[in-house]
């Protein structure tokens, strides 16, 4: 019985995505739905085979991008959270003002990104850097400031140090929220690199949306799109499995039950 139950749970997103797709094809084939407006799923898949080598360059263009930017994200997100979660007056003197900076829509740094570093890879990867670093940041330092007020008095009894407290048992205690933030800031990368693709770059899946829109190709643009998601869920699922293993004592309880 739980055997069955987990493969259903493993393969309900894959059921779930083809039910989808049936239903997308059906509804755009039975309403004559023009391709210039809404491409079926088998104008896409034609599309992407058609475009494979072109879709393929524009897209490792894209993933290497969006990876500088986020490993460059995962360093500021962890150093900020640690000060920040780390100091009560850190907390109140910084947060707020990070949070202000993250309701700012990045898009709108893209042009001023362009007159600083040109049109190129510069403004793509420091896009990616903005709009994901947010997500790490809050998470370790949220991980750091609830660290049980009990917990830190017994380990000081005990002789150890705030930075004792905070390396040897804050940082481990915060490695769940900080997978988590991982899950969602990489595809907050993906986003970004994509607009800024979009506006300054002469290559990369955004450049690539641009370009097949104007000619009217909606296959491609869709396919694009379409590939930017599936890099984005490989990447989701790559720190799920990752998560799971340098994190099973969190979710020791949840896979019991």
């Amino acid at each position: 019985m739980r055997n069955n139950k987990q493969n259903i749970e493993r393969w309900s997103p894959w059921l779930l995505l083809l039910t989808v797709l049936l239903v997308w094809q059906i509804v755009v084939s039975a309403f004559g739905v023009s391709e210039f407006i809404f491409p079926s799923p088998a104008r896409i898949g034609q599309q992407l085979i058609e475009f494979k080598g072109v879709i393929a360059g524009h897209a490792w263009r894209t993933y290497w991008v969006t990876m500088a930017g986020f490993g460059i994200a995962i360093v500021v997100g962890v150093l900020l959270g640690f000060v920040i979660g780390s100091s009560r007056l850190a907390y109140a003197a910084v947060y707020p003002l990070m949070t202000a900076f993250n309701a700012l829509p990045k898009a709108a740094f893209v042009p001023i990104l362009v007159v600083w570093f040109g049109i190129g890879i510069g403004p793509a990867i420091l896009t990616a850097f903005l709009i994901s670093f947010f997500p790490i940041m809050v998470n370790i330092a949220t991980g750091l400031a609830t660290l049980e007020p009990e917990l830190e008095d017994v380990l000081r009894v005990l002789g150890a140090r705030r930075w004792d407290v905070l390396v040897k048992v804050g940082l481990p205690r915060s490695m769940p929220y900080f997978f988590g933030s991982l899950k969602v800031a990489i595809t907050l990368a993906f986003v970004g690199t994509t607009v800024s693709e979009m506006t300054a770059a002469n290559e990369g899946i955004g450049y690539l949306l641009i370009s097949a829109g104007s000619s009217m190709q909606m296959g491609l643009a869709f396919a694009g799109l379409m590939v930017v998601g599936a890099m984005a869920m490989l990447m989701y699922e790559l720190f799920s499995i990752v998560e799971k293993r340098m994190t099973g004592w969190a979710h020791r309880g949840s896979q019991n039950a």
